[in-house]
């Protein structure tokens, strides 16, 4: 009756609480403005440093697995020794000003200090050269190359700190009640950040250096320093199960190790996530691909901006779904789908266009990617707020970033020599192009880990009561609270099951209005190999699409009449949201061979052609595999609400 009491009173003062810390809605709204605020000059600082840096050692000469060891794998060994540390040690730390702010405000003049020596390298290596007569016999470049990469240290160093706690301070001062409302727009202001900086600084990259990482020193010192002085953290308990002993010195890495690392859920965790940043290690080199494509710097910072753009708008409205149908399953679909995207890149292997079509082409897949690369974006921190435990999720986070540290370490100098090797198959910058492959090969294999996280996930309880395991306690396992989440409705399934409908008879009906057009424009190569192979195959996979869809279909009328279908029940939503990007691909495939038909580029069309069709056909397979992933687990439809068991 207390408890009953005291919840009213809250509901009626309007107050809102995290941990200790208790917030009225002008209170909140304080600490939304100062976190936002920060989250946005932090976001500029950092996009400087990866977007500029590889651009200045390329024009010094650096090769490629020298690029890569400065901008992957010199961060990557500081990441292996230092966020542990950090990690483990901010959730055990105990301050008037808190456990997290304090690392980030100790570090915040040395960090602004990098940045400032990183700008002024080439000033530097000239006054060193003056004093320094030995240095002469070395070229201005190889010294500036040394300088960069100090520098680049020192910087990681220092900014290690910051993200090892940053995100742990969301989950310490931010009320759970408003957490993903909070999320939604965090991530809204961190791409508003990006965006600005693609926009409007990003083309001046190469001919305003210094002023650049200056300017972003000085954003840094005053958002982030206004950010740790306004925003309070609450009062922690003690650490529980854990002497004094366990956490200073050798007795804290075993019990880091003993706690992070006993149990293979989380390895699968960490592995899934490992393999994501091994696909992107190589975004390094995404400016030298768009540059191999035709693009100016202007058009690749516009493109940035418009992915930017489009994912903010797209994130407002997807943050709802987030806590309805659960970030792991959002996540796990997008993972086993996006291998499709993946798949898609290759075509530009075999694909030389003009640079102001790529532009717009590659512009009109970011805009229709945009909602559900907004919807997988938001839902995969969330879903780590719901896999480790509470308690301990700086150290369980860490403990994540040093497994993808050990492997990006190394895998940022093999990426590196990958493309040199490439380079001299292909002799020349087509090389960047294979960097498709790259991403390809790691992203399935993040997939692969997903589905098994996915799998132990729902062996532990799944939606209805799963908790983290927790060798540190007597059960085994620490308590989270269950979120109740919308489970399979069959009336989205029939709209989802129309809208792939729609998919495969838009493509084998697109066809023939093509061919006609290679007739009347005398272009019997592509009208020949349409005939002989894209018709044909678009219509035997519309035919899969049809047994698969009866399958389905059955599996959904057994669990309507209580019995347990043969696979598991595909998530509405999910389905719902990539059949409609899917659905406006197949618009932008169209518009893709009609662009190589009008420049004469009759072997690309077919190629356009032939892609359309085996992503149709990937589809249906993701489809297939995500029932089998759902097996035994998926079982039931048409609840509205999954509550705890």
């Amino acid at each position: 009756m207390e408890e009953s009491s005291l919840q009213s009173g809250s509901l009626k003062s309007k107050t809102y609480h995290c941990g200790t810390l208790t917030y009225t809605k002008v209170g909140l709204f304080a600490l939304f403005t100062w976190m936002l605020w920060g989250d946005f000059c932090l976001t500029l600082m950092e996009s400087v440093v990866p977007s500029i840096l590889p651009l200045k050692l390329k024009s010094l000469g650096a090769s490629n697995w020298l690029i890569g060891m400065i901008m992957s794998t010199l961060p990557g060994v500081l990441t292996v020794f230092l966020c542990p540390w950090i990690s483990f040690k901010s959730d055990r730390y105990r301050s008037k000003w808190g456990r997290r702010i304090p690392f980030i405000l100790w570090t915040l003049p040395f960090l602004c200090i990098c940045l400032v020596m990183l700008g002024l390298c080439d000033d530097i290596t000239a006054w060193l050269r003056s004093v320094l007569p030995d240095l002469r016999g070395y070229s201005p470049a190889a010294v500036t190359i040394v300088l960069i990469a100090a520098f680049m240290i020192m910087f990681q160093f220092f900014n290690m700190f910051v993200g090892s706690v940053f995100c742990c301070l969301l989950n310490d001062v931010v009320p759970p009640s408003v957490m993903g409302r909070f999320l939604g727009t965090f991530r809204i202001v961190g791409m508003s950040a990006g965006t600005l900086y693609n926009v409007f600084i990003f083309k001046y990259a190469e001919s305003h250096m210094k002023a650049i990482f200056i300017g972003a020193a000085l954003v840094y010192l005053a958002g982030v320093g206004m950010m740790c002085i306004r925003v309070k953290e609450g009062e922690y308990p003690p650490i529980e199960g854990e002497t004094d002993k366990d956490n200073k010195g050798w007795g804290g890495i075993r019990t880091f190790l003993k706690e992070s690392f006993v149990h293979k859920f989380y390895w699968m965790k960490f592995l899934s996530t490992t393999f994501v940043a091994t696909a992107n290690v190589v975004n390094t080199f995404l400016v030298f691909l768009y540059q191999n494509m035709e693009l100016s710097l202007d058009q690749i910072g516009k493109q940035i901006a418009v992915a930017a753009l489009s994912i903010m708008a797209a994130t407002y409205f997807m943050s709802i779904f987030i806590d309805r149908w659960h970030p792991l399953r959002i996540w796990v679909y997008g993972a086993v789908f996006g291998t499709i995207t993946s798949v898609m890149n290759l075509m530009w292997l075999f694909i030389i266009l003009p640079g102001n079509y790529f532009f717009w082409l590659n512009i009109g897949n970011i805009v229709i990617s945009s909602f559900l690369m907004a919807l997988v974006g938001v839902a995969a921190y969330p879903a780590e707020m719901r896999l480790f435990p509470q308690s301990r999720f700086g150290q369980f986070s860490s403990a994540q970033a040093l497994i993808r540290s050990l492997f990006t370490t190394f895998m940022g100098i093999l990426a590196g020599l990958f493309i040199d090797m490439c380079k001299k198959f292909c002799g020349c910058d087509y090389a960047y192009r294979f960097l498709f492959v790259w991403q390809l090969v790691f992203m399935l294999l993040s997939a692969v880990f997903l589905v098994l996280v996915y799998r132990m996930w729902n062996e532990m309880g799944g939606v209805r009561n799963f908790h983290p395991p927790a060798p540190w306690s007597p059960q085994g396992v620490e308590e989270l609270p269950i979120v109740p989440v919308i489970g399979p409705q069959s009336k989205y399934l029939k709209i989802s099951f129309l809208i792939y409908d729609a998919i495969m008879l838009i493509s084998i009906l697109s066809i023939p209005f093509l061919m006609f057009q290679m007739h009347l424009r005398g272009q019997l190569f592509a009208f020949r190999w349409f005939g002989l192979i894209v018709l044909p195959l678009t219509i035997l996979v519309g035919l899969y699409w049809w047994i698969s869809r009866n399958k389905m279909n059955s599996d959904i009328a057994e669990a309507q009449a209580g019995r347990i279908p043969r696979n598991g029940i595909l998530h509405h939503g999910m389905l719902i949201m990539i059949g409609c990007k899917f659905l406006l691909l197949v618009g932008l495939g169209i518009c893709q061979v009609l662009c190589a038909l009008y420049l004469e580029m009759e072997e690309e069309a077919v190629v356009f052609g032939i892609a359309n069709t085996v992503i149709n056909l990937m589809l249906i397979i993701a489809c297939r595999v995500m029932c089998r992933i759902e097996r035994g687990f998926s079982i039931k439809i048409d609840e509205t609400y999954v509550e705890t068991a």
